[in-house]
C-alpha cells in the first residue's frame, strides 16, 4: 500500500491555498470589575444589620410581702415521698428538722388520707355537683367554678416526690388520685433535700 506524502510541496503554496489569519491575543482590564466588588463589598457592609446575640429572659415571681399569706399555704400543704413496695410517706405543713416526722400509707389507704386533708374543697365540689345534677349550674359555668374551688386558699397543696425505689406507675396513680379528690394544686419534684432524705431513709428501713 503506498503512502500518500503531503505537505507544502516545498513551495509557497498553490494559488489556492487559504491564507490563515493571525490570532490576536485577549486581554480583559480588570480594574473596573475591581472597583465594582469594592463598592459592593462597602455597600453590604454599610447596609448588612449585625448580629446580636440574644439571651434567653427569666421571669421570676415576685416575693410576697405578706409573710401570713405564705404560712398559710405551708399549712395547706402536704409532702408525700413514693418509695419501694408501693408505699408513701408523707409529713403536713413545712419542714422542721428534729421535728417533722414522716407518717405512712400506701396506695389502698391514700384515698382516706387525701380526703381528711382536702376535705373543704372536697365539700363544696360535692355541693356544685348536686346543683349541676339539678340544673342550677349550667354546663358552661361548672368548669369555672369548679377551678375556683380547688385553688382558693383552703384548698390542698400536695408536693408529690419519688426516690429511685419507686415505680414510675406509682408517681401515674397518684397524679390521677388527684383530681380525683379536687386537688388541683400538685408538684411532681424529681429532688429530695438532704433532711428529708434522711428521715426518709430512716422511715424505709421499717418496710
Amino acid at each position: 500500500m503506498a503512502d500518500v506524502q503531503t505537505g507544502d510541496g516545498g513551495g509557497g503554496g498553490g494559488r489556492h491555498q487559504k491564507k490563515r489569519a493571525k490570532k490576536s491575543s485577549t486581554h480583559i482590564d480588570m480594574t473596573p470589575m475591581v472597583d465594582l466588588a469594592f463598592l459592593l463589598l462597602t455597600f453590604f457592609i454599610l447596609t448588612t444589620t449585625m448580629y446580636k446575640p440574644s439571651t434567653l429572659q427569666m421571669t421570676y415571681p415576685v416575693p410576697k410581702e405578706d409573710q401570713e399569706e405564705e404560712d398559710k399555704k405551708v399549712e395547706n400543704a402536704i409532702t408525700m415521698f413514693l418509695t419501694k413496695k408501693d408505699a408513701i410517706f408523707y409529713y403536713r405543713g413545712g419542714f422542721e428538722p428534729g421535728i417533722t416526722q414522716l407518717e405512712r400509707t400506701d396506695f389502698d389507704q391514700l384515698s382516706k388520707v387525701l380526703v381528711v386533708n382536702n376535705k373543704k374543697a372536697i365539700e363544696k365540689v360535692q355541693a356544685l355537683d348536686k346543683d349541676y345534677a339539678q340544673g342550677k349550674v349550667k354546663e358552661a359555668q361548672y368548669d369555672s367554678l369548679w377551678h375556683n374551688i380547688v385553688k382558693q386558699d383552703d384548698a390542698l397543696f400536695c408536693i408529690i416526690k419519688a426516690d429511685n425505689d419507686a415505680r414510675y406507675r406509682n408517681v401515674i396513680d397518684i397524679v390521677d388520685e388527684m383530681g380525683i379528690h379536687a386537688i388541683d394544686k400538685f408538684s411532681v419534684q424529681d429532688s429530695i433535700k438532704p433532711d428529708e432524705r434522711a428521715l426518709l431513709d430512716i422511715a424505709k428501713q421499717q418496710l
